[in-house]
């Protein structure tokens, strides 16, 4: 773990909010790179990919354009709570 700067693996909700995808995204230390792996919540297609990390980090489908965002955590637990799920 001391070599890993950032890790998350996270499902995802489609328009009609179920659950069919996932993203998971790996940063190295020494690396400004992410390895991502995702599976479209749209469309099904899996993909992985190495793309530029910053925050707040997204990626856009290479089969139907749906843009992925993966929020920061502490952020999506807030706007989980205030929903009330």
């Amino acid at each position: 773990m001391s070599r890993i700067r950032y890790i998350t693996t996270r499902e995802l909700k489609n328009s009609e909010g179920k659950v069919t995808g996932r993203i998971r995204v790996l940063v190295l230390k020494d690396s400004s790179d992410a390895v991502v792996s995702y599976t479209c919540p749209e469309c099904g297609f899996s993909e992985k990919l190495m793309k530029e990390w910053k925050r707040p980090f997204s990626v856009k489908c290479s089969n139907c354009g749906h843009l992925i965002r993966v929020p920061r955590l502490k952020d999506e637990i807030k706007k989980e709570l205030k929903s009330g799920r």
